[in-house]
């Protein structure tokens, strides 16, 4: 069961990872091209904040919602 749940998260992580490629290309490379010039403390606190979100969706997620 969780073997199967992690393949799960991952093939999900992957497929939307993987849309805007396909569904905006051009877009992604001006915004690719804007996080090049963007200060790396600016993209660590970014990230930072994502993965704080995605925790809390989760936590919220498992408990709150059955």
């Amino acid at each position: 069961m969780f073997a199967g749940t992690i393949l799960t998260v991952i093939g999900l992580i992957c497929f939307f990872e993987g849309l805007p490629y396909l569904a905006f290309p051009d877009g992604l490379k001006k915004v690719m091209q804007q996080m090049i010039r963007t200060p790396s403390r600016i993209l660590r606190v970014m990230g930072a904040a994502l993965m704080i979100l995605g925790l809390l969706l989760v936590y919220w997620g498992q408990h709150h919602v059955r």
